[in-house]
């Protein structure tokens, strides 16, 4: 069952981990000037590192360490990232076309950060964090 207490603990990990990363994102594109790839994915480098510990050990309960783990780990957020925000960007530059780009680059970071919770939380529990029965 994918909506059991695991999902509610994932989601109080994202939202730690989202205030610290989305701040990272949000000064570093509005603030710091840097475009919205670099600015995304410092979220999720910076970001990555704290949740794997977080869900690693609070979330998911997982003792053991695999070299296996590790690396899908960071091939989970590496795709669930590439498919969220190349998702996102382009969806809101087409539902908010005559909106200024700085506008429609911000709700795609936003957005860009939803998709990606979801998707990320589907991979880390089927396949990075998955119970052996």
């Amino acid at each position: 069952m994918l909506f059991d207490k695991i999902f509610f603990k994932f989601i109080i990990a994202g939202v730690l981990n989202t205030i610290v990363g989305a701040g990272i994102m949000f000064i570093l594109y509005n603030i710091a000037g840097f475009g919205y790839w670099p600015s995304s994915a410092a979220n999720y480098i910076f970001g990555g590192i704290f949740s794997f510990f977080l869900n690693k050990y609070w979330t998911f309960q997982v003792k053991t360490w695999s070299l296996f783990m590790v690396i899908s780990f960071i091939l989970t957020i590496a795709v669930s990232y590439f498919i969220a925000y190349g998702i996102s960007k382009p969806l809101i530059n087409h539902l908010l076309i005559n909106n200024d780009l700085y506008i429609r680059e911000n709700i795609a970071l936003a957005s860009g950060m939803i998709l990606f919770t979801g998707i990320n939380y589907i991979l880390q529990r089927l396949v990075v964090f998955k119970k052996k029965d």
